[in-house]
C-alpha cells in the first residue's frame, strides 16, 4: 500500500472540565498542511461528535487517513471508530503507544447503569488492537524500537499498520499527524485554559 498523500491526526488534551482537541493534516513527506480545533466534555460523551465536527469544519476533500490518538480521551469519552468511519467515508484508525488488558474493566469500575451500557455499546464495537512492531532500531545498542498498536475501520489492518509505520519520523515515536496534533492540543489547551 502507498502511503496515503494526507493524512488528518487528531490528538486530545484534557484540562478539569473540557478536552481540547487538534486536528492536523499531514502531507506523506511530514509536512503540515492545516490545523483545526475543538473540544468535548471530560467523563462525557461527546468525543466522537468533536472528532466529526473537526472533520467538518476544516472541510478537507484531500485527506485519504484519518488517525486518532487512542480511542478513550477525556476520561473514557469514547471514540466511535466506525461511526467515524462512516460519516467521513475514509479509512479511520486509532493509534496507542502501550500494552493494555483492555478498557472494560477499567469502564465497569468507573461507571455504571446507562453511563456504563453506553461506553460498553461503542468499546465493544471498536476492532481488535493489532500489534505493530517497528522497522527501526533504536539508538541504545541497537534496541528494537517499542511497538504501537492500531485499530482499523475501512483499512485493512495490515496496509493501516504500513501506513503508521511510514507516518514515524526517525527520532519519533508517534506518527507524525499525531504527534503535531498533540502539541497543537496541548498549545490550544493552554490558550483557552479554564479559569
Amino acid at each position: 500500500m502507498s502511503q496515503p498523500s494526507r493524512t488528518l491526526g487528531i490528538a486530545f488534551s484534557d484540562g478539569d472540565r473540557t478536552s481540547y482537541l487538534a486536528g492536523a493534516v499531514v502531507t506523506a513527506d511530514g509536512a503540515l498542511d492545516g490545523l483545526g480545533f475543538g473540544s468535548c466534555t471530560v467523563g462525557g460523551v461527546d468525543a466522537t461528535d468533536a472528532v466529526l465536527a473537526l472533520v467538518d469544519r476544516l472541510g478537507r476533500e484531500d485527506v485519504r487517513h484519518v488517525a486518532v490518538a487512542g480511542i478513550a480521551p477525556a476520561w473514557f469519552n469514547l471514540i466511535d471508530l466506525p461511526r467515524i468511519r462512516d460519516a467521513v467515508a475514509r479509512p479511520v484508525y486509532s493509534v496507542s503507544y502501550e500494552e493494555s488488558p483492555g478498557l472494560e474493566p477499567a469502564l465497569r469500575e468507573a461507571f455504571d447503569g446507562e453511563a456504563l451500557a453506553r461506553r460498553l455499546d461503542i468499546y465493544r464495537s471498536l476492532p481488535p488492537r493489532a500489534r505493530v512492531e517497528r522497522d527501526e532500531t533504536g539508538e541504545s545498542a541497537g534496541d528494537p524500537l517499542e511497538p504501537l498498536f492500531v485499530r482499523a475501520v475501512g483499512v485493512e489492518t495490515d496496509d493501516a499498520a504500513a501506513a503508521v509505520r511510514g507516518l514515524v519520523r526517525e527520532g519519533f515515536r508517534r506518527p507524525e499527524p499525531l504527534r503535531i496534533a498533540a502539541i497543537a492540543a496541548s498549545a490550544h489547551r493552554e490558550a483557552t485554559a479554564e479559569g
